[in-house]
């Protein structure tokens, strides 16, 4: 009987050795393609171009050993990306598929006007046929998009706005295309800019050009 299992093991150490072997052997021989194709969509052809050209500096073998890590670097190193994703396509090409950011701003960084996106990333400041609001002062980025966000949550239509003063206080003024000029508490909240809109609409504004609501439920109007 214990010769029986010794024998039984012995066999099946052999098959494993065997079975190993030839696996080893096939993967030894097997080449891989290198990738041929990698497309891009949701970008301008120029930049486009520019993030294929840094990829194939990566020196991508195939499509099996791709760096992740690598290829989002280049990627999300692109200020206009806000989101994307990366489809393999075997056996030798990728597909990325790129959300391209919404530019919500002109911000002063340094004396030098840039484009703000929605994803708190600065580009140059090279399109002119869009309106949009200048900040002024000096925020975090990330503090612009957050007001963003709840402005457009609120009534206030964020068209409208002509620019956006930032205080060191961490307290924001909003001007409007009319130069009708808001003094935000600071703590902005959707119920807070809705209550603003909802009074803007029920008065007129003659000789009256600042709107001061720094003061919690207080809505104050000074004349120019």
């Amino acid at each position: 009987m214990h010769q029986r299992k010794s024998k039984k093991v012995l066999i099946y150490f052999f098959l494993l050795v065997l079975v190993g072997s030839i696996n080893n052997n096939s993967i030894n021989n097997l080449k891989f393609q290198k990738i041929k194709n990698i497309n891009i969509f949701g970008l301008d052809e120029e930049d486009q171009k520019i993030i294929i050209y840094n990829l194939n500096n990566l020196d991508l073998k195939n499509i099996f050993f791709i760096s992740k890590k690598k290829i989002q670097n280049i990627i999300e190193s692109n200020s206009l990306v806000e989101e994307y994703n990366v489809i393999k396509k075997y056996p030798h090409s990728f597909d990325i598929n790129i959300k391209k950011t919404n530019f919500i701003a002109r911000i002063n960084k340094n004396g030098e006007f840039f484009l703000l996106g929605n994803n708190g990333k600065l580009s140059n400041n090279d399109i002119s046929n869009i309106q949009l609001p200048y900040i002024f002062g000096n925020p975090e980025l990330s503090e612009v998009v957050k007001l963003k966000k709840i402005i457009d949550q609120s009534n206030i239509d964020y068209s409208q706005i002509k620019s956006l003063y930032y205080f060191k206080l961490k307290r924001w003024d909003i001007k409007f295309t009319n130069n009708l000029l808001i003094k935000l508490p600071e703590k902005i909240e959707k119920e807070t800019l809705d209550k603003i809109s909802t009074f803007l609409k029920n008065i007129k504004f003659k000789n009256k050009k600042i709107v001061d609501a720094r003061i919690k439920n207080q809505i104050i109007i000074l004349h120019e």
